[in-house]
This record gives structure tokens, C-alpha cells and sequence, in this order.
């Protein structure tokens, strides 16, 4: 089964560009299957990784920034590969 695990968090107004880097350079324990990460407008940074694990599974996530960088909590989901 193929699990993904989304990370998004929203900095402080215009802080888009150092929250994008702090994202990136963020090291996870285990490497995932796949990594990548993407921004929208208002300085909006999402990651997603995909893992070859079971749904419930226990996994490295990357950790809530500094609050000084972000304007509110990261929110996080969880999603797994359906058949087509």
C-alpha cells in the first residue's frame, strides 16, 4: 500500500520564501518513496511524501516551523493509494 502524508502551514505574510526554504531543508529520519514539495499564493508551502507503509503506520513528519514563521498551526492529512 502506498500512503501519503501532506504537510501545509502558511507563513507570516511575507515570510513565503524562508518558510519554503525551512521546508526544504528539513531532513526526515527514514527516506520516503517520493518527496516533494510546492507553494500557492499567500505564502502557502505544501509537502507532500509518499510511503510504501500501511495506512496507520507509524512515520517521520516534518515538524511544526517556529511560530514566529508561520501565521497558524501546520495542518496535516493522511491518504492512501486507491485501485483504479
Amino acid at each position: 500500500m502506498t500512503v501519503a502524508l501532506m504537510w501545509e502551514a502558511r507563513a507570516v505574510d511575507g515570510r513565503g520564501d524562508e518558510l519554503l526554504a525551512w521546508a526544504r531543508a528539513q531532513e526526515l529520519t527514514e527516506t520516503p518513496v517520493r518527496r516533494e514539495t510546492l507553494r500557492a499564493p499567500q505564502d502557502r508551502v505544501l509537502v507532500i511524501t509518499w510511503w510504501d507503509a500501511e495506512f496507520d503506520a507509524v512515520l517521520p513528519e516534518l515538524p511544526e516551523p517556529g511560530a514566529e514563521l508561520v501565521a497558524r498551526a501546520v495542518h496535516r492529512w493522511r491518504f492512501e493509494t486507491v485501485g483504479e
